[in-house]
């Protein structure tokens, strides 16, 4: 079998089904997809709620609780508590097989009266107001996460502590607007670190310290402005440096982004990988197309995925995972399931199922159930039963597909339809990843609700002090106006306050106060990170100069001073103004 060229369902642009796809889908009994891997993702983010909360009463104990689903849902919404609880069945929601109906439709029906657990969280302390994490203590507002402490604000937090602001951190202590840091401590507005103490405003920086507005710097020590100095010298020009002003770190922001457009940047970020294609990568064999993973084996088109093997179309997930297809909030040891949203730990051979945690096994189209076995549509089966009947489900989901309002075909092989989502477009993680506006949801067939509002503040940002040393603890009973004043598309809540932990941050680091909601700093730092696809180009580096000029090259290359043959797969797409090397003339200007 060769290549496939196929047309997606959704968007109508051509997408490839490679030889080793083929090997994949046959391993695991599926027929190839009939959407691209961007609609893909996109479909099964639509069925992951991160970070829109809401505040509601739990329907079997009634004590307020913070929840992914508002009031209003349709189905009954239960505490942490309650729904691990024996106080109720998710059995008793067990219903026939209907083969004179479409499964999703009869799957539909089902999730309307099962309970869902009000938030994807397992052993937190004093981190109510924070969704899809495990182990925190502490935190705020951290989505996403594992076993961090004392930390706020931030997405993909892994084993940190006092981490503010910032995106895809693994093991570092005390950072501020991070984006994409490992193994580091005191780091701030600064992008790509690894390994480095003490930086400010640096790009790429690898085995640094005490650096100020630097970029790709190797084993650099106090570097200031990308000019390396004494120590002595260092400290006297950072002092004149003023971070707890506003006006001043926003200037100080523009320079970086200057700064960083002019140097040159990897086509990718990766860290001891074999074959493998994405962006952002740590540890990995014989991957393609995978974005922001690491300790990764024979895995393809995968988002946010750690420590899994021979898996294919999965988000957020990790753990020991193994044979795992189109799932999301998948982990701890799944084995061999496909085409389920929140299944784990320890899930084996689960097909089309939605919050079915615990050693549960063999079920076919169930909901919230636990440590069950050979289930379909929450009813008990024998073994031999389920076995009989799984079949015939696939073969009736084919020759009666479920058709959605824009006329997307979806039989077996097929993730859930985003219109059948329990969560509105613009509350779940597509919108972070593929922001649309309230009629572009509605024209594509999905749902959308207004995000509710904080209103009446008390203090608008303009008429805060300038500098943090100017504000005084008394800000934390106030409501701050956003800036953006919810005339943005980035769920920005018009008002929010500073938490006194929050406030104590800033005081002790010297950082300016935030303007914008903690909703529109997060879509404003997703802005700043490479879009989730692969362009194929060419090195931009012209033998003596980078193409455009802007940077000298400082070494010799193996090219000399022809321009570079090689060419790649990069997440910078073409037209973009950064300059993008290949690996060797890259390493041959950073090592």
């Amino acid at each position: 079998m060769n290549n496939e060229a196929k047309i997606c369902q959704n968007c109508k642009n051509q997408f490839t089904v490679e030889l080793e796809d083929f090997d994949f889908y046959k391993k695991i009994d599926v027929p190839p997809p009939t959407f691209c891997f961007h609609c893909r993702l996109q479909r099964r983010m639509a069925w992951r709620n991160e970070s829109g909360l809401y505040k509601r009463e739990c329907d079997l104990c009634k004590k307020t609780v913070f929840s992914m689903y508002p009031a209003k849902a349709p189905f009954p919404v239960y505490c942490h508590d309650c729904w691990f609880s024996d106080n109720w069945d998710p059995m008793r929601y067990g219903r026939d097989y209907d083969f004179s109906k479409n499964f999703f439709a009869q799957f539909d029906e089902l999730q309307q009266v099962v309970p869902r657990i009000a938030l994807q969280v397992e052993n937190m302390a004093n981190s109510d107001y924070s969704n899809q994490a495990l182990e925190c203590k502490n935190c705020y507002l951290v989505i996403s996460a594992l076993g961090n402490e004392d930390s706020m604000f931030s997405y993909r937090l892994l084993y940190s502590r006092n981490v503010l602001d910032s995106f895809a951190i693994t093991k570092c202590e005390i950072v501020y607007q991070g984006l994409m840091g490992r193994e580091s401590s005191n780091i701030f507005f600064s992008r790509g670190f690894a390994d480095s103490h003490e930086l400010y405003f640096c790009e790429e920086p690898r085995g640094s310290q005490y650096c100020f507005m630097s970029a790709n710097l190797r084993r650099g020590s106090y570097v200031f402005r990308g000019e390396r100095l004494t120590k002595e010298e260092y400290k006297k020009r950072f002092k004149d440096v003023d971070f707890g002003s506003h006006e001043a770190t926003g200037k100080l922001k523009e320079e970086f982004a200057a700064m960083a457009e002019k140097a040159i940047h990897p086509h990718g970020t990766f860290k001891n990988v074999v074959n493998t294609t994405g962006n952002a990568i740590v540890n990995a064999k014989n991957c393609r197309y995978c974005f922001h993973g690491s300790n990764i084996e024979n895995c393809h088109y995968c988002f946010l995925v750690d420590d899994a093997k021979d898996c294919m179309d999965m988000n957020n997930g990790g753990h020991g995972m193994e044979l795992v297809y189109e799932m999301n909030t998948v982990g701890a040891a799944a084995f061999n399931s496909k085409f389920c949203s929140d299944a784990w730990p320890d899930v084996i051979n689960l097909t089309y199922c939605d919050s079915c945690r615990s050693r549960a096994r063999n079920l076919f189209g169930c909901i919230s159930l636990r440590a069950k076995e050979y289930c379909i549509l929450n009813k008990q089966y024998t073994k031999e039963e389920y076995e009989a009947l799984i079949p015939k489900i696939i073969e009736q989901m084919n020759s009666m597909p479920y058709v959605d309002k824009k006329g997307r075909i979806y039989k077996y092989g097929e993730f859930f339809p985003a219109e059948l989502s329990p969560f509105p477009y613009n509350d779940s993680m597509a919108q972070d990843f593929f922001k649309l506006t309230a009629d572009e949801v509605r024209t594509q067939g999905f749902r959308w609700v207004e995000t509710p509002k904080s209103v009446n503040a008390t203090i608008m940002p303009e008429a805060l002090p300038d500098n943090i040393k100017d504000i005084e603890n008394r800000i934390t009973k106030e409501i701050v106006g956003c800036a953006h004043a919810g005339k943005c598309n980035d769920r920005c809540t018009v008002g929010f306050r500073v938490t006194p932990r929050e406030m104590v941050f800033y005081k002790k680091y010297n950082l300016p106060l935030p303007r914008l909601c903690p909703n529109c700093r997060h879509f404003e730092r997703l802005g700043r990170i490479n879009p989730l696809n692969l362009w194929r180009r060419k090195c931009q580096c012209a033998g003596k100069t980078s193409e455009s000029g802007d940077y000298g090259n400082l070494a010799m290359h193996f090219h000399n001073e022809e321009h570079c043959p090689n060419e790649f797969e990069t997440s910078y797409a073409p037209g973009r103004s950064e300059i993008v090397y290949c690996e060797s003339c890259y390493n041959s200007e950073v090592a």
